[in-house]
């Protein structure tokens, strides 16, 4: 089943298939999103560290292969790779949006130098690449990337990354909301569970942006 079936949600159930996607480099970017070496550390809980053990197995084994080749492969194509990740400016974290203070998982206190607050070594940016700090889910809330992308003409985004139900999301959301065209590679991104992965996918899928996976994405290019 290609990208065109894969993901429908009952709003999308009887739809007529989408058209098909032509990216030019050069009005392409990719967003890697909160690839940060903090979510790869093992939990010190061992009952808690064995339950997010399918989502470390996926990001080392699947995501994080699959976004360097992804990255290699649009650095070829001269498309910008753009990472965003969650830091904050202050040590005590009061620069912080509320999603990132309240009790829980969300709870974030990443200021800006803190060594896992950094993009993961195997994807580490270019010294030309764009990094975006952001202390908001979306990579668009509080920071001037809509400006950026817009001054480089950009109008198509590609997202990749983490959380595929939180930040990924909610940066998909903002983007089409500022009328970008998004595509989102669904083997290239990750949740807690491939439950709240595939959930996801399927309520963003058709109407925020388009799922693909990253062999389909490769072939969208007409330059």
């Amino acid at each position: 089943m290609n990208w065109k079936k894969r993901h429908r949600s009952f709003y999308y159930k009887y739809a007529e298939d989408p058209n098909d996607i032509y990216l030019k480099s050069n009005e392409t970017a990719h967003l890697v999103i909160d690839v940060q070496k903090t979510y790869l550390e093992p939990k010190a809980n061992p009952e808690e560290n064995a339950e997010w053990q399918p989502f470390f197995n996926r990001m080392n084994d699947l995501v994080i292969p699959n976004i360097k080749n992804l990255i290699s492969f649009l650095r070829d194509k001269k498309v910008e790779n753009i990472f965003a990740r969650i830091a904050c400016h202050k040590e005590s974290g009061i620069d912080r949006s509320l999603s990132q203070k309240k009790p829980g998982f969300n709870y974030l206190l990443l200021p800006k130098d803190t060594p896992s607050g950094q993009i993961v070594d195997e994807l580490r940016p270019d010294p030309k690449d764009i990094v975006m700090m952001k202390t908001t889910d979306s990579a668009l809330t509080g920071t001037n990337l809509r400006l950026i992308l817009s001054n480089m003409g950009i109008k198509n985004v590609i997202c990749t990354g983490i959380f595929t139900d939180q930040c990924v999301s909610s940066t998909v959301r903002s983007l089409v909301d500022e009328s970008f065209n998004v595509v989102v590679v669904e083997d290239c991104c990750a949740a807690a569970t491939d439950e709240l992965h595939r959930h996801e996918l399927e309520i963003i899928n058709m109407i925020y942006c388009h799922v693909v996976n990253l062999n389909e994405v490769k072939t969208f290019f007409v330059n």
